[in-house]
């Protein structure tokens, strides 16, 4: 994006006289294209955050009996966190205790 050097709007591109040229909607400023122009930023993808607080929001949860849906193990530890506003109920997650699944899902 470019911008002007007048009134700092956008400028548009616009090629309606038969050559290229950059052009302001609010002033009469114009830059005519010569050559090629090309820019590339490559953006750095920030860090997500683990939502439920990664493995130590885990190391002190009870387990209960539960199915875990991916391997069938009869037990799971929970975590309940208040996710949404203050009226609403806290949501439940579940951890498999199968040491080789791991699986965890949300109570529905």
């Amino acid at each position: 994006m470019l911008f002007c050097p007048s009134c700092s709007n956008l400028l548009l591109i616009s090629n309606d006289t038969g050559s290229n040229h950059f052009y302001c909607q609010t002033c009469p400023y114009m830059f005519p294209v010569t050559r090629t122009h090309a820019t590339r930023n490559v953006l750095k993808r920030k860090e997500v955050d683990d939502v439920l607080g990664g493995a130590k929001a885990w190391a002190n949860v009870d387990s209960i009996e539960a199915t875990c849906p991916k391997c069938e193990h009869l037990r799971a530890y929970f975590l309940q966190i208040q996710i949404r506003s203050a009226d609403e109920p806290m949501s439940t997650f579940y951890k498999c205790c199968n040491h080789e699944c791991q699986y965890q899902w949300k109570e529905k």
